[in-house]
Protein backbone atom coordinates (compact mmCIF):
# COMPACT_ATOMS: atom_id res chain seq x y z
CA UNK A 1 0.00 0.00 0.00
CA UNK A 2 1.19 3.52 -0.79
CA UNK A 3 0.72 5.83 2.18
CA UNK A 4 1.24 9.56 2.64
CA UNK A 5 1.51 11.04 6.14
CA UNK A 6 1.53 14.82 6.45
CA UNK A 7 2.97 15.79 9.82
CA UNK A 8 4.79 12.51 10.30
CA UNK A 9 7.93 13.61 12.16
CA UNK A 10 6.46 13.67 15.67
CA UNK A 11 3.53 12.64 17.84
CA UNK A 12 0.73 10.59 16.32
CA UNK A 13 2.09 10.98 12.80
CA UNK A 14 5.46 9.49 13.70
CA UNK A 15 3.77 6.65 15.62
CA UNK A 16 1.63 5.86 12.56
CA UNK A 17 4.72 5.86 10.36
CA UNK A 18 6.32 3.32 12.70
CA UNK A 19 3.21 1.12 12.48
CA UNK A 20 2.96 1.15 8.71
CA UNK A 21 6.62 1.00 7.73
CA UNK A 22 7.16 -2.43 9.30
CA UNK A 23 4.48 -3.95 7.04
CA UNK A 24 6.40 -3.31 3.82
CA UNK A 25 4.25 -0.40 2.73
CA UNK A 26 5.66 2.48 0.76
CA UNK A 27 5.35 5.37 3.21
CA UNK A 28 5.87 8.99 2.23
CA UNK A 29 6.30 11.53 5.02
CA UNK A 30 6.00 15.30 4.79
CA UNK A 31 7.17 17.39 7.72
CA UNK A 32 9.15 20.44 8.79
CA UNK A 33 11.97 18.67 10.65
CA UNK A 34 14.59 17.82 8.05
CA UNK A 35 16.84 15.99 10.53
CA UNK A 36 14.06 13.58 11.52
CA UNK A 37 13.02 13.04 7.91
CA UNK A 38 16.62 12.22 6.99
CA UNK A 39 16.78 9.67 9.82
CA UNK A 40 13.56 8.00 8.66
CA UNK A 41 15.05 7.66 5.21
CA UNK A 42 18.36 6.29 6.54
CA UNK A 43 16.60 3.71 8.70
CA UNK A 44 14.22 2.50 5.97
CA UNK A 45 15.65 3.62 2.61
CA UNK A 46 13.79 1.09 0.46
CA UNK A 47 10.25 2.05 1.40
CA UNK A 48 10.44 5.59 2.78
CA UNK A 49 9.99 8.77 0.77
CA UNK A 50 10.46 12.18 2.39
CA UNK A 51 9.69 15.78 1.58
CA UNK A 52 10.28 18.86 3.71
CA UNK A 53 7.50 21.43 3.89
CA UNK A 54 5.70 23.77 6.23
CA UNK A 55 1.94 23.32 5.96
CA UNK A 56 1.43 27.06 6.41
CA UNK A 57 3.46 27.84 3.28
CA UNK A 58 1.25 26.87 0.37
CA UNK A 59 3.98 26.68 -2.26
CA UNK A 60 6.07 24.36 -0.07
CA UNK A 61 3.28 21.93 0.79
CA UNK A 62 1.98 21.96 -2.78
CA UNK A 63 5.40 21.11 -4.19
CA UNK A 64 5.93 18.43 -1.54
CA UNK A 65 2.64 16.67 -2.33
CA UNK A 66 3.30 16.88 -6.07
CA UNK A 67 6.77 15.40 -5.55
CA UNK A 68 5.33 12.51 -3.53
CA UNK A 69 2.67 11.83 -6.17
CA UNK A 70 5.29 11.57 -8.92
CA UNK A 71 7.36 9.13 -6.89
CA UNK A 72 4.48 6.92 -5.74
CA UNK A 73 2.36 7.16 -8.93
CA UNK A 74 -0.72 6.58 -6.79
CA UNK A 75 -1.70 7.11 -3.14
CA UNK A 76 -3.92 4.57 -1.42
CA UNK A 77 -4.05 6.21 1.99
CA UNK A 78 -3.39 9.81 3.03
CA UNK A 79 -3.29 10.87 6.69
CA UNK A 80 -3.16 14.52 7.71
CA UNK A 81 -1.72 14.79 11.21
CA UNK A 82 -0.37 18.33 11.14
CA UNK A 83 -1.79 20.52 13.87
CA UNK A 84 -0.82 22.86 16.68
CA UNK A 85 -2.50 24.52 19.62
CA UNK A 86 -1.41 26.74 22.48
CA UNK A 87 -2.84 27.74 25.83
CA UNK A 88 -4.01 31.32 25.32
CA UNK A 89 -6.32 32.52 28.08
CA UNK A 90 -5.05 36.07 27.52
CA UNK A 91 -6.36 36.02 23.92
CA UNK A 92 -3.18 37.30 22.32
CA UNK A 93 -3.75 37.24 18.57
CA UNK A 94 -0.07 36.53 17.94
CA UNK A 95 -0.60 33.20 19.74
CA UNK A 96 -3.87 32.38 17.95
CA UNK A 97 -2.61 33.14 14.44
CA UNK A 98 -0.20 30.17 14.05
CA UNK A 99 -2.99 27.81 15.14
CA UNK A 100 -5.37 29.28 12.58
CA UNK A 101 -2.71 29.27 9.85
CA UNK A 102 -1.90 25.61 10.51
CA UNK A 103 -5.22 24.03 11.55
CA UNK A 104 -7.46 25.97 9.19
CA UNK A 105 -5.68 27.60 6.25
CA UNK A 106 -2.84 25.15 5.62
CA UNK A 107 -4.94 22.16 6.65
CA UNK A 108 -7.71 23.07 4.21
CA UNK A 109 -5.28 23.39 1.32
CA UNK A 110 -3.90 19.91 2.03
CA UNK A 111 -7.33 18.34 2.44
CA UNK A 112 -8.69 19.82 -0.78
CA UNK A 113 -5.63 18.85 -2.77
CA UNK A 114 -5.61 15.28 -1.50
CA UNK A 115 -9.35 14.83 -2.05
CA UNK A 116 -8.95 16.02 -5.65
CA UNK A 117 -6.01 13.66 -6.16
CA UNK A 118 -8.16 10.76 -4.98
CA UNK A 119 -11.04 11.96 -7.14
CA UNK A 120 -8.80 12.02 -10.22
CA UNK A 121 -7.39 8.55 -9.59
CA UNK A 122 -10.86 7.16 -8.83
CA UNK A 123 -10.35 5.97 -5.26
CA UNK A 124 -8.49 6.58 -2.02
CA UNK A 125 -8.77 6.66 1.75
CA UNK A 126 -8.43 10.06 3.40
CA UNK A 127 -7.87 10.29 7.16
CA UNK A 128 -7.83 13.48 9.24
CA UNK A 129 -6.62 13.61 12.83
CA UNK A 130 -9.05 16.08 14.40
CA UNK A 131 -9.71 16.13 18.17
CA UNK A 132 -12.23 15.61 20.93
CA UNK A 133 -11.28 19.19 21.74
CA UNK A 134 -13.34 20.35 18.77
CA UNK A 135 -16.65 19.30 20.31
CA UNK A 136 -17.02 22.33 22.60
CA UNK A 137 -15.37 25.72 22.99
CA UNK A 138 -12.51 25.80 25.50
CA UNK A 139 -11.60 29.19 27.07
CA UNK A 140 -7.97 28.21 27.70
CA UNK A 141 -7.38 27.47 24.01
CA UNK A 142 -10.19 29.01 21.94
CA UNK A 143 -8.43 28.93 18.55
CA UNK A 144 -7.52 25.28 18.98
CA UNK A 145 -11.03 24.12 19.90
CA UNK A 146 -12.58 26.29 17.19
CA UNK A 147 -10.14 25.08 14.53
CA UNK A 148 -10.79 21.45 15.42
CA UNK A 149 -14.55 22.08 15.21
CA UNK A 150 -13.89 23.48 11.74
CA UNK A 151 -11.99 20.34 10.78
CA UNK A 152 -14.69 18.04 12.11
CA UNK A 153 -17.38 19.78 10.07
CA UNK A 154 -15.20 20.00 6.97
CA UNK A 155 -14.47 16.28 7.07
CA UNK A 156 -18.17 15.51 7.52
CA UNK A 157 -18.88 17.64 4.46
CA UNK A 158 -16.35 15.66 2.42
CA UNK A 159 -17.78 12.38 3.67
CA UNK A 160 -21.25 13.50 2.55
CA UNK A 161 -19.83 14.71 -0.76
CA UNK A 162 -18.24 11.31 -1.39
CA UNK A 163 -21.54 9.55 -0.67
CA UNK A 164 -23.71 11.85 -2.78
CA UNK A 165 -21.39 11.67 -5.80
CA UNK A 166 -21.01 7.89 -5.58
CA UNK A 167 -17.28 8.26 -5.10
CA UNK A 168 -14.96 5.47 -3.99
CA UNK A 169 -13.19 7.86 -1.63
CA UNK A 170 -13.33 6.77 2.01
CA UNK A 171 -13.15 9.60 4.56
CA UNK A 172 -12.25 8.93 8.20
CA UNK A 173 -12.37 11.43 11.06
CA UNK A 174 -10.10 10.39 13.94
CA UNK A 175 -10.82 12.24 17.19
CA UNK A 176 -8.14 11.66 19.83
CA UNK A 177 -8.46 12.74 23.42
CA UNK A 178 -5.34 13.72 25.35
CA UNK A 179 -2.27 11.93 24.02
CA UNK A 180 1.18 11.84 25.59
CA UNK A 181 2.76 14.14 22.98
CA UNK A 182 3.89 17.77 22.87
CA UNK A 183 0.29 18.72 22.04
CA UNK A 184 -0.92 17.82 25.54
CA UNK A 185 -0.66 21.11 27.41
CA UNK A 186 -2.05 22.39 30.70
CA UNK A 187 -2.33 21.43 34.33
CA UNK A 188 -4.33 18.60 35.85
CA UNK A 189 -4.59 16.56 32.65
CA UNK A 190 -6.37 13.22 32.93
CA UNK A 191 -6.83 10.16 30.73
CA UNK A 192 -3.58 11.00 28.92
CA UNK A 193 -3.02 8.11 26.52
CA UNK A 194 0.19 6.51 25.32
CA UNK A 195 0.81 7.41 21.70
CA UNK A 196 1.54 3.79 20.71
CA UNK A 197 -1.88 2.65 21.90
CA UNK A 198 -3.52 5.54 20.09
CA UNK A 199 -1.68 4.73 16.86
CA UNK A 200 -2.75 1.08 17.01
CA UNK A 201 -6.40 2.00 17.46
CA UNK A 202 -6.15 4.44 14.56
CA UNK A 203 -4.67 1.73 12.34
CA UNK A 204 -7.53 -0.59 13.32
CA UNK A 205 -10.11 2.07 12.45
CA UNK A 206 -8.44 2.72 9.10
CA UNK A 207 -8.38 -0.99 8.30
CA UNK A 208 -12.12 -1.19 9.06
CA UNK A 209 -12.74 1.97 6.98
CA UNK A 210 -14.62 3.64 9.80
CA UNK A 211 -16.11 7.04 9.10
CA UNK A 212 -15.49 8.36 12.62
CA UNK A 213 -13.58 7.07 15.62
CA UNK A 214 -12.63 8.31 19.08
CA UNK A 215 -9.27 7.19 20.44
CA UNK A 216 -8.83 5.70 22.80
CA UNK A 217 -12.31 4.20 23.14
CA UNK A 218 -12.92 5.63 26.62
CA UNK A 219 -12.95 9.11 25.09
CA UNK A 220 -16.11 8.22 23.20
CA UNK A 221 -17.92 8.09 26.53
CA UNK A 222 -16.63 11.52 27.52
CA UNK A 223 -17.48 12.88 24.08
CA UNK A 224 -21.11 11.81 24.41
CA UNK A 225 -21.38 13.41 27.84
CA UNK A 226 -19.61 16.54 26.65
CA UNK A 227 -21.93 17.06 23.68
CA UNK A 228 -25.18 16.70 25.63
CA UNK A 229 -24.21 18.90 28.58
CA UNK A 230 -26.28 22.11 28.62
CA UNK A 231 -24.18 25.25 28.58
CA UNK A 232 -25.28 26.34 32.06
CA UNK A 233 -23.57 23.22 33.38
CA UNK A 234 -20.71 23.02 30.86
CA UNK A 235 -19.51 26.54 31.70
CA UNK A 236 -18.93 25.49 35.32
CA UNK A 237 -16.57 22.63 34.48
Amino acid sequence: MNILIIGGTSGIGKALYDKYIVKNNQVAVIGRRTDILDKLLRDNPLNTIIATADITIQSEIDNAIESICKKLNKIDLAIVCSGIGEINSSLKYSIELPTISTNVTGWTFCVDKLYNIFNNQGYGHFVAITSVGGLRGEPMSPAYSASKAYQINYIEALRKKSFKTGSKIVVTDVRPGLVNTAMAKGEGLFWVMHVEKVAQQICNAIRKKKSKVYVTKRWHILAIINKILPFWLYKRI
